[in-house]
């Protein structure tokens, strides 16, 4: 196990002895600092945006660029705070053989929309898009909220359950905005439920693989194979049964919540800061 930084670790200076207190209310401060810098570099892909009207250049200039700049600005905070090994090391804290429904539910979903869709009227240029997009999304998504809230909630030594459930409700808040681009209150309640639900999916996809990684690549394969099935759906009975896929996931995500157990031990009062935090799986 690698060695945490905590506030008295030697050489840290006032800005990671800040985050490494961790806390709830940082990681609230956090997601609405990123959403906030986001929003606010998505304003410099408007002019690219807003002179194609070809599909798949939208998805480039509407998410994958925007997106990747806020995947950018996560690294250089991960960085600003010594955490890069703590993100995509090992996790503190293994899963338990159960875990592995929320991977299930999650690949079967995906595999069946990818399954569903019609391709000939996506073209390849749409579907590339979709699949960087997804990676760009995934990867950003999944850092902020598996990532650096995971984190910040077991420093401020908060009992697993309550990491779950305040990482996948601030992931699910993120989408909130949605209602600022025109989708309707109904569409974005239903959002905010699945979202939440597949938060806790991601969180137990991070227990039981023990790596970031994994969560990272479900849900860069989980936005592409709900657009495209979505916008470009095939004939067929299995088209009907694949958009029940985000029912599954929160029946799933719900359900599995109120199983997690364990606590990462506070790296915020560990006196030795090579020390191995203590974990109660």
């Amino acid at each position: 196990m690698h060695a945490e930084m905590t506030p008295s670790t030697p050489g840290a200076n006032g800005w990671q002895r800040f985050w490494n207190r961790g806390g709830w209310w940082r990681s609230l401060l956090l997601v609405v600092a990123y959403y906030a810098l986001y929003q606010l570099g998505s304003l410099a892909f408007i002019p690219l945006y807003t002179s194609t009207d070809d599909p798949a250049a939208l998805v480039w200039f509407g998410t994958v660029l925007p997106v990747a700049l806020g995947g950018f600005i996560l690294l250089l905070f991960a960085w600003s705070v010594g955490w890069l090994r703590e993100l995509f090391g090992r996790q503190p804290i293994g899963g338990r053989g159960w875990m592995w429904i929320a991977v299930g539910v999650v690949l079967l979903s995906n595999v069946l929309r990818f399954a569903t869709v019609d391709y000939g009227a996506a073209g390849a240029g749409i579907v590339l898009a979709w699949l960087v997009g997804g990676l760009c999304v995934g990867f950003a998504e999944e850092v902020l909220t598996r990532g650096f809230v995971v984190n910040l909630m077991r420093k401020g030594g908060y009992r697993e359950i309550t990491v779950a459930a305040v990482s996948a409700a601030l992931f699910a808040v993120l989408h909130a905005g949605n209602l600022l681009s025109g989708q309707s209150p109904f569409a974005t309640a239903f959002q905010l439920v699945y979202t939440f639900a597949f938060g806790i999916l991601m969180y137990l996809s991070l227990r039981v693989t023990g790596s970031l990684i994994w969560p990272i690549l479900l849900h860069a394969s989980t936005d592409p194979s709900i657009f495209l099935q979505t916008l470009y759906p095939a004939d067929g009975a299995l088209t009907t049964i694949a958009a029940q896929g985000n029912i599954l996931v929160i029946l799933a995500g719900i359900v599995l919540l109120f199983f997690i157990r364990g606590k990462v031990a506070d790296p915020a009062r560990t006196i030795e800061p090579s020390a191995s935090p203590r974990t109660n799986g």
